[in-house]
């Protein structure tokens, strides 16, 4: 039973315990350099580039083979 209640206190604290825990936390945060960040946006924007394309020429043979198949139109 003591053992819950060190649990209970540990856990309170109120707001200004949570803020406190808030920023120390934030200090072990590793952050990243400005050209860390560029490389990685720059990354991050090729592939979603890379698969938009992708999945519309996807779409597009599917497209496609289903006309071909089917024998249907699209307006």
């Amino acid at each position: 039973m003591a053992e819950n209640k060190k649990g209970s206190e540990k856990s309170g604290g109120g707001l200004i315990a949570y803020l406190r825990g808030v920023k120390q936390e934030f200090s072990k945060v590793v952050w990243p350099t400005r050209e860390e960040l560029t490389t990685d946006t720059v990354v991050v924007f090729v592939c979603v580039a890379f698969f938009a394309v992708a999945f519309w020429l996807i779409d597009t043979g599917f497209l496609a083979a289903l006309k071909g198949i089917l024998g249907i139109t699209l307006s």
